[in-house]
Order: structure tokens, then sequence, then C-alpha cells
């Protein structure tokens, strides 16, 4: 499901995040819909139209920010 949409986005995902930084791209197939300021923006506009699982919605941010997250923790090891 959105293969096709997160290949596309991983294709251009350089030139998405240094001409659209930070913004969320829309994509649906090989097609962008468009930039939004936030995740929300994007969501609330592509819901008025077309269902859920056939648009992605991601981050425009560079590689090697996109697939890292950090998590905390108190706990000692």
């Amino acid at each position: 499901m959105l293969e096709e949409e997160f290949a596309y986005y991983r294709e251009n995902q350089e030139k998405f995040a240094k001409e659209n930084p930070d913004k969320f791209v829309v994509i649906q197939g090989k097609n962008v819909v468009g930039f939004y300021n936030s995740e929300k923006e994007a969501y609330d506009e592509m819901i008025k139209n077309n269902k859920l699982g056939t648009f992605l919605i991601q981050q425009c941010l560079p590689e090697n920010h996109i697939y890292t997250q950090t998590f905390l923790s108190r706990a000692i090891f």
C-alpha cells in the first residue's frame, strides 16, 4: 500500500527537501498534488475528495533526517 508513492518520494527526496524545506508533500501515484505548511493542512485538504490510503503525506527533509528517531529514557543500562 502506497509503495509507488513512497518510491516516488525517495527518488525525489533531495529535490523536495531543497525546494520546499520542512513542508509536507502530498503524492498520489507518481504525481505531486501539492506542498503544505503542516501535515494537518495537507490531510484536511486531501480528505475532502480522496479516500484514506490513496495518497501519501511526507515531510520534505534531507535523507539523513527522515529515517532517524531518537528516544530518550531515564533507564540506566
